[in-house]
């Protein structure tokens, strides 16, 4: 097959598996938050496809879902794909991981995929990328946070403290709150075991962990708002709304509110979703994390400001190809050959 400009061929298909991917993002924090800073910048200038994803819901499994996130990514990486990631959180009483993925790969001039790479550590870095950026972003121009409350302790809140931590973020304190007492057990020991000078502090109840943290990461399976006092949050803290659903519409109206993009986190009942259909409009959106990065919008004192990603498919493209590229250079790409068998149009 031939274009005018260039002989173009099937890009070989390659298996990338969760423990090369983990080789090749393990230490390099700050070149994944700078990857994920670039291309939120050019995501905000138009350089990418990001629809909306699609949620695979299933009647007799309410509390499960599989998602699609479709995207394409310009800039340098120019790779399109998609990034199918399912959540079953019965499964953690099981001993398994809530949370599981695969990133697809399509070669930007024949479409062809190219590669698919386990993704659950891929998803779970960016969207720990994600946060360290804006921690930092956010707090620029008010006081630099030394109390950090995790309010869920998952893998992603592992994962954001490992990004915070290796983005030169460090603590006097480290509040720690989970429904499973076994789950804020394990996070602590994950936090002494992590070489951290903080105190470490299990909260039992979530109003004392609000109250105690000057940043406060949200990392739940909530499916609706179960934190409604705003009085928790008179000292104004930053909050990273990773899980999107903790917080009450009331709160959201009485702080500074950044977005990842409004489009996407307008939609599927989250706490902005539902701040916007009780107020009918969306003023109470100061703008996106590009907007504050780029200088069009200044975050507003003397409130808190609340950070609401909905997480974006071009991110995990950005991280997935970085990750190819990576394992590629080092000779170690796992090609499965003849995946593509039928490439003859007439036999």
């Amino acid at each position: 097959m031939t274009t005018t400009s260039r002989q173009i061929t099937v890009p070989p298909f390659a298996v990338i598996s969760g423990a090369q991917v983990q080789r090749a993002l393990h230490g390099r924090e700050k070149q994944i938050t700078d990857l994920i800073e670039a291309t939120y910048r050019l995501h905000g200038a138009g350089d990418s496809v990001n629809p909306p994803s699609y949620f695979l819901r299933f009647p007799d499994r309410p509390s499960s879902r599989i998602i699609a996130l479709p995207a394409s990514l310009g800039g340098p990486a120019r790779v399109d794909g998609m990034k199918w990631i399912s959540s079953f959180p019965q499964n953690v009483a099981a001993g398994v991981p809530r949370a599981s993925a695969v990133l697809i790969l399509n070669d930007h001039d024949t479409g062809y995929p190219f590669a698919c790479l386990e993704s659950s550590v891929i998803s779970a870095s960016r969207t720990a990328a994600s946060a360290a950026l804006a921690a930092d972003r956010l707090s620029r121009g008010r006081p630099r946070p030394t109390r950090v409350g995790f309010f869920g302790t998952g893998l992603i809140a592992r994962y954001i403290h490992t990004f915070l931590a290796g983005t030169d973020w460090s603590f006097d304190r480290i509040g720690v709150h989970d429904l499973s007492p076994e789950s804020a057990a394990g996070f602590r020991t994950y936090l002494e075991q992590s070489g951290t000078t903080a105190g470490i502090t299990v909260h039992d109840h979530a109003e004392q962990l609000v109250r105690n943290s000057d940043l406060i990461v949200f990392a739940t399976i909530a499916g609706q708002p179960h934190v409604t006092d705003l009085s928790w949050f008179d000292h104004n803290p930053l909050v990273l709304h990773i899980s999107l659903r903790d917080l009450a519409p009331e709160i959201l109206l009485a702080s500074a509110n950044i977005l990842d993009d409004v489009e996407h986190c307008l939609k599927a009942d989250t706490s902005p979703h539902l701040a916007e259909q009780l107020t009918g409009g969306r003023d109470f959106v100061h703008g996106t994390l590009d907007d504050v990065m780029c200088g069009r919008t200044k975050v507003p004192a003397g409130r808190p400001v609340i950070f609401s990603p909905f997480g974006l498919g071009v991110l995990d493209l950005a991280v997935g190809k970085y990750v190819y590229d990576a394992i590629a250079d080092s000779g170690e790409l796992h090609i499965i050959d003849d995946f593509f068998h039928e490439l003859r149009r007439y036999g």
